[in-house]
């Protein structure tokens, strides 16, 4: 007599009705090389805000670990720039850097809320921050920061970074100082506002259904 059949194993349950697929992973890799700098960064927009960074500029460090942190993303970020020269390219080009992930990352932005503000206390300096995921690059910074140096980072590079960022990754930003005077809280303000800002834009609506969150149908 044959050998009997193996018995089939047991077909996978159905889907249950109604049930969607889980939504693609919201990554991006961005890599840059020029005469000035050399940077690879990676960002994904549903992480837990882990961080590992290395830039050469301790300060910078700081901003973007925090920056990971409140705005509950996985960002990575290996810079080697000329800073025998100073951290100007390298704090800027990360910047161009993490705009064009985050624009990638969102794709064509169906399901985003869109818009994001936050108003963020650090001791004695107050700092509100709104932004537009609108596909169009606007800056307004109304924030005077002063002229100091914090360790290997000119205060001034925070402005930069920030309008590298906007600029490459396509959204109005809005930057406000109420109050402040220490440097290093000011700053670190304006990191965890636009943090938080930015993660309320990117998080997905559940009520919006996978819609663009505009009129025109694109952003």
């Amino acid at each position: 007599m044959p050998p009997p059949e193996p018995p089939k194993p047991p077909e996978p349950p159905a889907p249950a009705a109604g049930s969607a697929s889980p939504p693609a992973p919201r990554l991006a890799t961005v890599q840059r090389q020029t005469g000035e700098t050399d940077i690879a960064l990676t960002v994904a927009l549903d992480g837990t805000g882990t961080a590992t960074i290395h830039t050469g500029v301790g300060f910078f460090d700081h901003m973007l670990t925090l920056l990971a942190k409140h705005m509950l993303i996985d960002l990575t970020v290996r810079a080697v720039g000329d800073l025998h020269v100073d951290a100007h390219h390298t704090v800027e080009d990360v910047g161009i850097c993490f705009g064009q992930a985050l624009a990638h990352a969102l794709g064509d932005k169906a399901g985003i809320r869109r818009y994001g503000d936050a108003t963020v206390p650090m001791d004695e300096a107050l700092v509100t921050v709104a932004v537009d995921l609108s596909g169009r690059s606007f800056v307004v910074w109304r924030a005077e920061v002063p002229n100091e140096q914090l360790g290997s980072f000119a205060s001034q590079l925070a402005e930069e970074f920030w309008r590298a960022v906007a600029g490459a990754g396509r959204f109005n930003l809005h930057v406000l100082l109420h109050h402040g005077r220490n440097t290093h809280h000011i700053i670190e303000a304006i990191f965890k506002g636009t943090a938080r800002a930015l993660r309320m834009a990117v998080e997905l609506d559940p009520r919006a259904m996978g819609r663009i969150p505009s009129t025109k149908g694109m952003l």
